[in-house]
């Protein structure tokens, strides 16, 4: 199902189906401020595994990040923030980055093995911060192209999005049209950070 929401006038009847599908263990794509993306609610074992089928891979050796609705919901998920990363999430959230983190035990629990961290990501799309919210915890994300995939149009027009993934997913969300950078990832496990990948998000370590 393809349905429309204005990113200026979000119809909060559509963010609450949206949601009772995810905690149903149903997998959406919606946007972002990057590629658009997949996601299930976090605390879902069904989601969790349906969204492992949907990129081929087994949910223990996933790499699926997640999306929190701010920052006082990422520390629930990472362990304690230095005050040097913590600024630089501050100062780069909401925005196009992926932060690789330390996780929690949580975190662990939630993907059944013992990985030991985590992609946060706080989009600046008020469509999916809105869905995140009414949720009420983060949700597993992964971009609908791989990485070694070619970001065509396909992977940003909703319609097309729509076409190839109608059958799979239950809800397909159209936010207008995608971008075909994907996010800056910065790795912020070690003892200062450093970019992974240059994307979307313009930062400066």
């Amino acid at each position: 199902m393809l349905i429309e929401i204005n990113p200026y006038n979000i119809d909060q009847r559509i963010i609450k189906d949206c949601v009772n599908k995810l905690r149903q263990g149903e997998v959406i794509i919606y946007p972002t401020d990057s590629v658009y993306a997949m996601g299930c609610d976090l605390e879902s074992k069904k989601g969790l595994e349906k969204l492992a089928d949907f990129k081929n891979v087994k949910l223990k050796k996933s790499q699926f990040s997640i999306i929190c609705s701010d920052l006082s919901d990422v520390s629930n998920y990472v362990k304690q923030i230095d005050r040097p990363t913590f600024k630089l999430l501050k100062s780069s959230l909401p925005g196009p980055f992926t932060f690789v983190m330390n996780a929690t035990n949580d975190v662990s629990r939630l993907f059944g093995t013992n990985r030991k961290e985590i992609g946060i990501r706080i989009p600046n799309n008020e469509i999916i911060l809105a869905i995140v919210k009414e949720l009420g915890n983060p949700i597993a994300t992964t971009s609908l192209h791989d990485d070694d995939d070619v970001l065509m149009e396909y992977f940003t027009d909703p319609y097309e999005i729509y076409q190839r993934w109608d059958d799979k997913v239950d809800y397909i969300i159209d936010g207008g049209l995608g971008k075909l950078e994907a996010t800056t990832v910065v790795d912020c496990t070690g003892d200062s950070p450093e970019i992974l990948r240059q994307g979307a998000g313009e930062i400066t370590i």
